[in-house]
């Protein structure tokens, strides 16, 4: 058993820690990111062919048009949505994949009624030959009331 120990601790000992959120590589490609988060209207699409999106009752769609179709039988409109500055999260992988995980204050029409929210957001972008788009995205309502957002 303590030799059980003694092993475990010098394989620990030995290991990197990779749950650090890499924030420095890829500095060209984050900022294309970042611009294309920042300047989304709702009328341009940033959307790849294959965009699989999650509605916020979890029905998948397989296309943009679908996902429009979607928010029509709801009676929802996009007004804006918004990132926080400082509650975004990006990961590349080798330059060509990026993983977001922002806060975003979002404004819409619900049947005729005014909306707003914070939700977090889970959005896959892939790198093609004309710049990113996204390929898949999800988001979450944040209750403000169970999980306070804290102001930077």
């Amino acid at each position: 058993m303590k030799r059980m120990l003694i092993l475990f601790l010098v394989i620990l000992g030995n290991c990197k820690a990779f749950a650090q959120i890499d924030t420095t590589s890829y500095p060209k490609e984050r900022q294309e990111i970042r611009e294309l988060m920042r300047q989304r209207k709702p009328d341009v699409s940033i959307d790849c062919d294959d965009f699989i999106p999650v509605g916020p009752k979890g029905d998948i769609s397989f296309s943009h048009q679908q996902w429009q179709g979607a928010q029509a039988k709801e009676k929802l409109v996009f007004k804006s949505v918004r990132p926080v500055p400082g509650h975004e999260f990006i990961r590349i992988y080798e330059g060509k994949m990026a993983v977001v995980n922002f806060l975003a204050n979002v404004q819409l029409v619900v049947d005729g009624h005014d909306v707003d929210l914070k939700v977090r957001r889970l959005e896959v972008y892939q790198k093609t030959s004309s710049g990113w788009c996204r390929v898949a995205g999800q988001g979450t309502e944040v209750d403000e009331k169970l999980f306070p957002v804290k102001r930077n």
